[in-house]
């Protein structure tokens, strides 16, 4: 028996709560695992019933606060000194859970929550997303975390292979630096699509309301979408203030269940055209496995994902943007290259459960590690 405290600054705060849904889901795959004893430090949220909860009434007071305000980014973002205190208040709480658990291996989730692991030489097993990406380039950083690092086992873990290189560059000296996808709900395997050639293209776009996660949806798609010929649905909330054209059929945030369900069978594709610093979203795995075909723009963590030629099409322009949309009109086509997409998801990432599977085997070999 394992026994792993997992940490992360964000997770749903109910059942219907659309935000750090992925936490939740890694968390509940861990739990279903019958070799593992499960503690958990993150905002206030339900957990399984075999996890245990690793806060404090004072963190969770404090985390319920954070999420509140939009997370410690988005008061970076809007009111820097709020959110630096936000931050240093965050890791000393973290430093403290640490250090006062039983645990022999630590998941982190995000490199920033790594900077306080104690100097204990317990195993830590560190998740990546995208935007940690951006913190490497902060004057000092790579040296802090090279010193939290320092003196024992670790597993880097980003979730697409695009930031290998980055992380192998920054810490292949100290720790196995490894690409570990997180997995997919099982139901989005089991969507069954219904389009045909009579009725009015329906395309999705399922983003957070800013200006560099839409990128140039607007602008680059107006002539297929502005005229009525096919339609552009648009889900998420607006965390800024963006005009949206009239054509842009806006529903809001929505949940997986209602993509799921009612949208992702009917659609003709997902589409994002974001300049974010993207990790290897969420919403894309879950299109390919819903054998639904995506139009993307060029990042490297669109790349990463739809280069092989499954399941998507990448585009630098407007002039390509509408072309993809235009191939994908064609029905068959539109099928066949969603058909690939399903395939190969299911085959290089699968479920929440294989996803958990790989943790494990990383657990292990840190903890074989240790002992050497």
């Amino acid at each position: 028996m394992i026994r792993v405290l997992l940490t992360a600054t964000s997770a749903p705060a109910s059942d219907s709560d659309w935000k750090g849904l992925f936490i939740r889901r890694m968390i509940e795959a861990l739990a279903r695992r019958d070799d593992l004893q499960l503690s958990a430090w993150l905002p206030p949220g339900p957990l399984p019933p075999n996890v245990i909860r690793a806060t404090t009434p004072g963190d969770d007071a404090s985390l319920g606060r954070l999420m509140d305000a939009g997370g410690v980014a988005h008061l970076l973002r809007r009111r820097r000194m709020l959110g630096l205190q936000a931050a240093a208040g965050l890791l000393w709480r973290q430093r403290r859970a640490f250090a006062g658990s039983p645990a022999d291996v630590f998941h982190v989730n995000w490199l920033q929550n790594a900077l306080v692991l104690p100097r204990d030489g317990r195993a830590a097993l560190v998740t990546v997303l995208g935007t940690d990406m951006q913190l490497l380039r902060l004057p000092g950083m790579r040296l802090a975390l090279r010193r939290a690092f320092r003196g024992r086992p670790v597993a880097i873990c980003p979730n697409a292979e695009w930031m290998l290189p980055a992380l192998e560059d920054a810490f292949g000296d100290l720790a196995t630096v490894r690409c570990v996808p997180f997995g997919i709900d099982a139901r989005w395997y089991e969507v069954e699509r219904r389009i045909d050639g009579g009725s009015v293209p329906k395309w999705l776009c399922v983003s957070r309301l800013t200006r560099t996660k839409l990128g140039s949806l607007f602008e680059w798609t107006a002539p297929a979408f502005a005229g009525g010929a096919a339609e552009l649905h648009l889900f998420g909330p607006m965390q800024e203030q963006v005009e949206l054209p009239p054509w842009v059929h806006w529903h809001g945030p929505a949940s997986p269940d209602d993509l799921c369900r009612d949208w992702f069978p009917t659609a003709h594709g997902l589409i994002t055209l974001s300049r974010h610093a993207e990790g290897r979203p969420q919403v894309m795995l879950e299109s390919l496995a819903a054998g639904l075909p995506i139009v993307a723009s060029r990042l490297s963590a669109h790349d990463d994902l739809l280069g092989n030629g499954h399941g998507g099409l990448l585009c630098n322009s407007a002039t390509e943007a509408l072309a993809a949309i235009h191939a994908m009109s064609d029905v068959d086509a539109n099928l066949a290259l969603g058909r690939r997409g399903r395939a190969y998801v299911r085959a290089d990432i699968g479920t929440w459960d294989d996803g958990a599977g790989r943790y494990v085997t990383l657990y292990r070999h840190l903890l074989e590690r240790a002992k050497a």
